[in-house]
C-alpha cells in the first residue's frame, strides 16, 4: 500500500506530513519507556524483518497481490510507540533507496501504514488480551484479530485522505469498496504473518514480546498444601544476553534469507493499492519517482543483469541497511532514556 507521488495533492500531502512527523516525535518520547538494553538491538531487528518481509507478495485474487504492513506485527513484539518508528524507518529505507512510495507521500505511507495499523492493531490486542484466558495462545489470538483488522483501517484511512486531497475526480464511493474488499482479503495474510511470527518468539522467549509482559503465570510451589507464587527475585531468570544474541542472530538470518531468496518467487502481481488505482482511474496523475535513478530502485540492483542476482542483493542490502540504520535510533533513544536520569538529579554542592 505504498501510496507514490501524485495521488494525493500538496496540501493534504504536508498535512500528513505534519501528523506523521507529531506522530514520530511523540513516539520517540513513549519507546524510551519501551525499549531496554535487550530489546533495542530487536527493535532495529523487527524493522529489517518487516522490510524483508514487505518484499514477499503473495497472491489474493484476480490478479492483485498483497504484503505485510508490519505495523501489528511491530506493537505487538517491541511496543505501540516502538512500533510507529520501526514502520517509519522501514518506509524511509524504501523511499529513498529503492523508490517504492513517493517522497512527497512520505507523511501519507507513515500515517496510514504506520500509525493507523498501530493503533488499531495495538488497541484491538489489548482488549482481546483482558478478556481472553492470559495464555500464550490467547496473545497469539489477539495478534491475529489486531493484524486483521488493521489492513482494512489502513485502506480506510488511505481512501479518507483520497476523498480529501485526491488528484482525480472518482468516485469515492466506489473506491472505498474495492480498496477495504481487496485490503481484507490482505489483511488474512497479514494476519497469519503476525500470529505465526508472534507465535514463533513467545514459543522461544516470551519474556521479550512486549504484548505479552503481565500475561505469563509466575513460577508457584506448593507450601503446607497451599501454592505460593514464588518471589520475582527466587524465580529462575530467563536467559540472558547470550539467548538475546541468538534470537537476533536467527532472526537476522531469517531476514536475509526471504529477502535474498525467497523473493524471488514473490508475486508479480500488482498489490492493492495499484491493482484498485489502476481499475478506477485513481493513478493518471502519478509522478515519477524522485529516486527513479537509485541503484537499487524498484528492488534491483543496478546493472547486474541477472534477475535472481540482482534482487537478492538489493534485498540483502536493504535488510543490512534497515537493521543498521533501526538499531542506531534505537539504541539512541534508550540512551537518552539511561542519560534522564542522571540529568534530572541535582547537582551535588
Amino acid at each position: 500500500m505504498h501510496v507514490p507521488d501524485g495521488f494525493i495533492n500538496a496540501p493534504v500531502s504536508v498535512a500528513a506530513g505534519v501528523v506523521a512527523a507529531g506522530a514520530v516525535a511523540v513516539s520517540l518520547r513513549g519507546a524510551r519507556r519501551e525499549l531496554d538494553e535487550r530489546t533495542a538491538p530487536l527493535a532495529g531487528l523487527v524493522a529489517a524483518f518487516i522490510f524483508a518481509v514487505q518484499m514477499l507478495n503473495f497472491p489474493v485474487a484476480a490478479g492483485t497481490s498483497g504484503h505485510l504492513l508490519g505495523g501489528a506485527l511491530a506493537a505487538i513484539l517491541v511496543g505501540p510507540y516502538t512500533g510507529v518508528l520501526c514502520v517509519s524507518v522501514v518506509l524511509l529505507m524504501q523511499g529513498i533507496l529503492f523508490a517504492d512510495g513517493g517522497l512527497t507521500a512520505l507523511g501519507v505511507n507513515i500515517s496510514v501504514m504506520g500509525v493507523v495499523t498501530v493503533l488499531i492493531a495495538y488497541a484491538v490486542f489489548r482488549a482481546l488480551v483482558k478478556v481472553l484466558p492470559r495464555t500464550r495462545r490467547s496473545v497469539t489470538v489477539a495478534a491475529f484479530a489486531g493484524a486483521l483488522l488493521s489492513v482494512p483501517g489502513a485502506a480506510a484511512a488511505f481512501t479518507l485522505l483520497y476523498a480529501v486531497g485526491g488528484t482525480t475526480d472518482v468516485a469515492i464511493g466506489k473506491v472505498f469498496t474495492a480498496m477495504v474488499g481487496v485490503h481484507t482479503l490482505i489483511g488474512i495474510g497479514e494476519a497469519a504473518i503476525t500470529a505465526a511470527t508472534v507465535g514463533a518468539v513467545i514459543a522461544v522467549r516470551p519474556d521479550l514480546v512486549h504484548g505479552a509482559r503481565g500475561l505469563i503465570t509466575p513460577l508457584q510451589l506448593r507450601v503446607g498444601g497451599e501454592l505460593v507464587d514464588v518471589p520475582a527475585a527466587a524465580a529462575p531468570a530467563p536467559a540472558a544476553s547470550g539467548s538475546t544474541r541468538k534470537v537476533w542472530a536467527t532472526g537476522l538470518v531469517t531476514a536475509l534469507v526471504l529477502a535474498g531468496f525467497v523473493s524471488f518467487y514473490a508475486s508479480a502481481n500488482p498489490d492493492g493499492l495499484e491493482k484498485v488505482a489502476a481499475d478506477k482511474g485513481i493513478d493518471t496523475k502519478v509522478e515519477e519517482h524522485a529516486s527513479a535513478d537509485s541503484p537499487l530502485a524498484d528492488y534491483a540492483v543496478k546493472d547486474v543483469d541477472d534477475a535472481r542476482l540482482s534482487g537478492g542483493l538489493a534485498g540483502v542490502i536493504g535488510v543490512g541497511g534497515t537493521v543498521a540504520v533501526g538499531t542506531g535510533i534505537f539504541w539512541a533513544v534508550r540512551r537518552r532514556r539511561a542519560e534522564e536520569p542522571a540529568a534530572a538529579e541535582p547537582s551535588a554542592v
